[in-house]
């Protein structure tokens, strides 16, 4: 499956390099993320995180580009345990997003597209837990930016949980209520070349 995705993406960057014009970026920033769905990850608080990787905006016709990435993203929630504390439950996953820009000037932006994302680790409270979340996730993104420069912008995105990330078996049936999805925030600052 991830093979498929990158030769897809990679489809995508090299298909449209004779487009109007292409550049390279790299970004990297803050993530505010945490779990919604079902009962129990409904009450989840929130998780600071990063993001860091890289981007291609393919120009397609003037107000438009395409912008595929590859971002490393730590993610992930505080869940409260028994009632009495907090478990942290962090997420590391390689996201692909792939990205309709429309420039409503040539400073600012408004985004959106679909995202995979693979999970690389998992782990509750230094634990490792990799096996009991799903090895990919699925969510779609909401972003605005702004350029103060040619090279130099920042951009908040949203993404919305689209799959149940949970990866368990259970006998309770109300636990099949609980069917949890990433939800991110992120905060980035872009430099294109």
């Amino acid at each position: 499956m991830k093979k498929i995705v990158l030769s897809i993406m990679a489809i995508l960057v090299f298909g449209f390099a004779n487009a109007q014009k292409t550049r390279f970026g790299v970004k990297g920033g803050l993530n505010v993320s945490s779990f919604s769905g079902g009962n129990y990850y409904d009450d989840s608080k929130s998780l600071i995180g990063f993001h860091v990787g890289g981007f291609a905006e393919i120009k397609v016709i003037e107000r438009l580009a395409i912008q595929p990435e590859l971002l490393f993203s730590t993610q992930g929630a505080k869940l409260e345990y028994f009632g009495d504390s907090d478990l942290d439950t962090k997420l590391n996953y390689l996201n692909v997003p792939v990205l309709a820009k429309f420039f409503i000037t040539k400073e600012f932006t408004v985004e959106a597209g679909p995202q995979i994302g693979f999970l690389l680790s998992a782990k509750e409270d230094g634990d490792d837990a990799k096996d009991f979340f799903k090895s990919t996730d699925f969510g779609f993104n909401f972003g605005v930016g702004y350029s103060f420069t040619d090279n130099l912008g920042v951009n908040l995105r949203y993404t919305v949980g689209l799959a149940n990330i949970a990866d368990y078996e259970t006998e309770n049936v109300e636990d099949y209520l609980d069917s949890p999805k990433n939800s991110n925030l992120a905060l980035s600052l872009a430099y294109k070349f």
